[in-house]
């Protein structure tokens, strides 16, 4: 699940690390009654106007400003909100703003310059181990500083059993460069997100920029969080964040109804039961000579309403040309399913008006073949892997 930035500095905060602050607000008004009441608790006479959006490179779309008066900060915050601001991680459609950040500046004159780091914390997949990834070239793309200079990005691996150690935070801070009040602060810093990114279940912290300002302290002014969508039972707080606005209006309605859905670009709609199973699916349609238009594991209950839920999803794309059900009887019987199939088609009436193909293995299996292929409706019925492949390139050609 992923938050906004403004959320994200909330869980921060929550764990000592040290954020650049701000209120969210939905209105010019609101934008600002939020710079005012940031000049009276900071002092900061400019404020920076963020859209908040589930994406990144959100700058080079126009959705971070820096308003020098509340004029400004009024006029701005008016054109970020309601805008569909397209980035490099959106379609190009864009994503509508409808929250803006308004924060302090922290970017004010002192005894230093200003630095920025890049820094985030993820699970190394290859080994089991969380990692901490940091580099000098904040504020830049981590990709391009990969691309043109790998030597300037450091990892450090953290063993489970005993979390980040003191001596891997000053390795940090000496990599990242730094000495004095800002070494010190530096591994204070590391070590809290650290601690922040463990106790909250979290699969992604990125911190871009972390910022040494000109008087040596260490902050997040950026903030991208994901959290663990396995872990949120533990943490209702977290998952009370989730904005559905931002995310896929199908996959909210699939997750609404208990279905696994992720939507994809393709022609062949599926309903499975199973990730293994779904993803193998996939490979079939791909191999057939089609492109897969969504995942969907309907679990092990695919009676007749799971079915007609699933089937009104799927339906909702309309580059959907054939639906393609792959059951395998094991916890739930495969006459069952096709029964679920049956009624779920009756009851939809005219709404299903693509071919349908179902694949049924286990459990009754001979059963669930015989109630589809006796039903009358425009349903072909395939017991192997290699006739459902066929039976899906013959509709699609």
């Amino acid at each position: 699940m992923n938050l906004h930035e403004y959320q994200g500095k909330e869980i921060l905060n929550s764990f000592g690390v040290r954020i650049q602050r701000g209120i969210v607000a939905s209105t010019p008004e609101e934008a600002v009654s939020a710079a005012k009441k940031l000049t009276e608790e900071t002092g900061t006479g400019w404020h920076v106007i963020k859209a908040q959006v589930h994406a990144g490179g959100r700058g080079k779309g126009g959705g971070v400003k820096l308003a020098k008066n509340l004029q400004e900060v009024e006029k701005i915050a008016g054109e970020i909100l309601g805008m569909h601001l397209v980035t490099p991680q959106t379609s190009a459609e864009g994503k509508l703003v409808n929250q803006v950040l308004i924060t302090e500046d922290v970017y004010y004159p002192g005894d230093n310059e200003p630095e920025e780091y890049y820094m985030s914390v993820l699970l190394n997949r290859a080994n089991g181990r969380n990692m901490i990834m940091y580099s000098t070239e904040g504020g830049m793309d981590i990709e391009t500083v990969a691309e043109e200079t790998p030597h300037l990005i450091f990892t450090e691996e953290i063993d489970p059993a005993t979390g980040i150690l003191p001596f891997q935070a000053r390795k940090i801070a000496f990599n990242l460069g730094l000495s004095g009040a800002a070494f010190k602060d530096m591994t204070k810093f590391v070590t809290a997100l650290y601690t922040a990114y463990d106790k909250s279940d979290s699969s992604l912290f990125e911190i871009n920029p972390v910022l040494k300002t000109s008087d040596d302290k260490i902050m997040a002014v950026d903030a991208k969080v994901s959290i663990d969508d396995n872990a949120l039972f533990r943490h209702k707080d977290y998952e009370a964040m989730r904005d559905d606005r931002e995310e896929n209006p199908t996959e909210v309605e699939a997750r609404k109804a208990g279905l696994s859905y992720v939507d994809l670009d393709g022609n062949v709609g599926c309903m499975v039961n199973g990730a293994g199973l779904a993803m193998a699916t996939m490979d079939l349609i791909k191999f057939a000579g089609g492109e897969p238009a969504n995942f969907l594991d309907v679990g092990g209950t695919a009676d007749a309403k799971r079915v007609e839920e699933a089937f009104r999803l799927i339906l909702k794309d309309e580059k959907v040309e054939a639906i393609l059900i792959n059951i395998f009887g094991g916890i739930v019987r495969c006459d069952r399913v096709a029964q679920g199939v049956v009624d779920a088609y009756k009851n939809m009436g005219d709404a299903i008006n693509v071919p349908i193909i179902v694949r049924l293995q286990g459990t009754n299996a001979d059963i669930a073949k015989e109630l589809i292929d006796n039903s009358g409706l425009n349903v072909e019925s395939a017991v192997e892997f290699k006739e459902a492949a066929d039976k899906v390139q013959k509709v699609l050609a």
